[in-house]
C-alpha cells in the first residue's frame, strides 16, 4: 500500500519539572529534508535525533519541534562557583590587557563552559530514554498520518490508470478505419501523379504493406498495457515506492507519444489526449508518494 508524504504527528512526555512535547509536519520532498529546533540541553542529541526520524520517515520535507513546558520540582544543578570565578578572573585580565570592555553577559557564557554546572550529563543520560521513545512515537503517528493520506492516492491513483486502460481498449476498433483511410489517401495522392498509367501494383502494395509497417502500432499498445499493469502491481507492494512510480509513469507517457505520433486519425489522437490528460494528473499525485 502506498503512502503519502504529508503528514503530522504529536507526543508528549512527562519528565522531573518538565513536560517535554514532540511535534512533527511532513511535505513532500525527493530526499530528506529536516529541520528540527531544539533546546540547548538536548543539543548533543541532535544526530540522533536525525537518524531516529529518517529511519522511520525515510524522505520528505520534515519540521521537528521539540518544545520544553516547566512544571517545577527540577533536577538539582550543581555550580562549580571556584571554577566559575577562576574563568571570569581570567577573561577579565584578557579585556583589562586589551581595554576592551567586558559584555555583561559574559558570566552566561561561562556558565556554558565545561565541567561549571555538574549533573547536567546525568539528566541528560536518564531523559534521553524517554525523549527517543517520544520522538518515536511521534514518528510513529506520522506515518499513520501518511497510511490514511496514501489510501486516498491509491483509490484514486487506480481509478485513473483503470481509466487509462479503458481508453487504450478505445483505440482498437477505430483500427480498420485508420488502415483504410490511410491506403485511401496514397490512393489519392498516387492518382493526381502524370504517370498515373505506369504504377506498379504490386509495388505499390509493397510499399503500402512498409508503410503501413511503420505506421503500426499495436507494440505501443501492448506496452502501454503491460506498463499500466506494472504500475498498478507496484503499488500493491508493500515498501515505498513512489520514485519507481514516476519511472514508470514516464514510460508509460513514452508509449501515449508514440502512439499519438503515429495514429494519422483525429480519433484516436483525442482518446490519446484524455490519456495524457489522466496521466498528468497522476504525475502530480506521484510528487507525493513516498
Amino acid at each position: 500500500m502506498i503512502k503519502s508524504m504529508t503528514g503530522y504527528g504529536k507526543a508528549s512526555c512527562l519528565m522531573t519539572g518538565k513536560k517535554v512535547t514532540i511535534e512533527i509536519k511532513s511535505l513532500n520532498s525527493k530526499q530528506a529534508d529536516i529541520y528540527m529546533r531544539v533546546p540547548q540541553i538536548y543539543k548533543e542529541k541532535e544526530i540522533e535525533i536525525r537518524s531516529l526520524v529518517i529511519s522511520s520517515l525515510e524522505r520528505g520535507k520534515i519540521d521537528l519541534y521539540i518544545n520544553i513546558e516547566e512544571t517545577g520540582g527540577l533536577h538539582e544543578v550543581n555550580i562549580n562557583k571556584d571554577l566559575v570565578n577562576c574563568y571570569y578572573r581570567e577573561i577579565s585580565s584578557i579585556y583589562e590587557e586589551t581595554g576592551i570592555r567586558m559584555p555583561e553577559e559574559t558570566i552566561l557564557h561561562i556558565l556554558k563552559f565545561p565541567d561549571v554546572m555538574t549533573g547536567r550529563e546525568t539528566i541528560l543520560n536518564e531523559e534521553w530514554e524517554v525523549l527517543k521513545a517520544a520522538v518515536l512515537e511521534a514518528c510513529s503517528s506520522v506515518d499513520e498520518f501518511r497510511r490514511n493520506e496514501g489510501s486516498a492516492l491509491n483509490k484514486d491513483l487506480m481509478q485513473r490508470i483503470g481509466l487509462i486502460v479503458h481508453l487504450t481498449d478505445k483505440v482498437m476498433p477505430f483500427e480498420h478505419e485508420r488502415l483504410t483511410y490511410i491506403k485511401n489517401k496514397l490512393r489519392s495522392d498516387l492518382k493526381e501523379m502524370e504517370d498515373i498509367a505506369n504504377i506498379d501494383e504490386n509495388r505499390f502494395e509493397q510499399e503500402l504493406i512498409y508503410y503501413i509497417d511503420k505506421i503500426d502500432f499495436s507494440e505501443e499498445m501492448t506496452r502501454l498495457r503491460n506498463h499500466c499493469d506494472y504500475f498498478v502491481k507496484t503499488m500493491e507492494e508493500g515498501t515505498a515506492n513512489g520514485k519507481k512510480l514516476g519511472f514508470i509513469g514516464q514510460e508509460i507517457g513514452r508509449e501515449m507519444n508514440t502512439l499519438g505520433s503515429k495514429a494519422n486519425h483525429s480519433s484516436i489522437q483525442q482518446i490519446v489526449v484524455q490519456m495524457k490528460d489522466e496521466l498528468e494528473k497522476i504525475k502530480e499525485q506521484l510528487l507525493n508518494i513516498l
